[in-house]
């Protein structure tokens, strides 16, 4: 598989681009990044630029399995509309750019828990991912499909970009893995989502919106037809 990432500097995103790297059906993993990550791999190709939205050819775009869309932004001090521009605006460009040259393309967007489908709810950000997962799944991909995940243990080495959220991570670092272990599907860890996401494009998935506990079920899919063979 070919695949590419958009976020790959944030924290969901750099656990998933770690499980791309590791996986033997993984071939090429492109990001398209505004910095350089630090990140160094045989199978890593990086595109540095300001234009999130050109970065790839037509030709490029036409060889890619799958895009995993891990960027995000806190709505925390955002305005509407300036959330909206950076949540709603770039992705949807990203996207419709993707589907016109290749529609077989696989989609998968990171939501989040709390997302609202039906846009009449009161909470800003909930609308604004409403209406961006609706807008996506409307424009035609084979597949796609939303990610909701809600809290989320960071591993090896994952780190937020937001200065709350790390707070926030390193007050509960002691705390999450008992949860997990407690809950397994209530908390999902960076290595769950990167799992979840490569198993939906290798054996698709009958649900477009997944919640905490279908992605955690997701990413156990090769690992429970592996036992079933058996």
């Amino acid at each position: 598989m070919k695949i590419v990432i958009y976020g790959a500097s944030g924290m969901v995103g750099q656990g998933v681009l770690r499980e791309c790297l590791l996986a033997d059906d993984v071939e090429t993993v492109t990001v398209i990044v505004r910095s350089a990550l630090p990140d160094h791999h045989p199978k890593l190709k990086q595109l540095i630029t300001a234009d999130l939205v050109q970065p790839l050819s037509d030709y490029d775009m036409r060889h890619y399995e799958a895009c995993f869309f891990c960027l995000g932004v806190s709505a925390a001090g955002k305005t509407e509309e300036q959330y909206s521009k950076l949540t709603y605006d770039l992705t949807l460009s990203v996207a419709s750019r993707l589907v016109k040259v290749n529609p077989e393309m696989a989609f998968i967007y990171v939501s989040g828990a709390g997302t609202d489908s039906s846009m009449q709810g009161k909470s800003m950000w909930a609308t604004v991912k409403g209406k961006t997962e609706n807008a996506i799944l409307a424009l035609g991909f084979a597949s796609a499909w939303m990610f909701r995940p809600a809290i989320i243990q960071p591993l090896y080495g994952a780190r937020s970009k937001t200065t709350s959220y790390r707070i926030f991570y390193q007050l509960m670092t002691p705390v999450l893995p008992v949860l997990k272990l407690i809950f397994p599907h209530a908390i999902l860890t960076t290595e769950d989502i990167g799992k979840a996401m490569l198993n939906a494009v290798r054996y698709g998935c009958d649900k477009v919106i997944l919640e905490k506990e279908d992605i955690s079920k997701l990413a156990k899919t090769e690992r429970d037809r592996h036992r079933a063979g058996n």
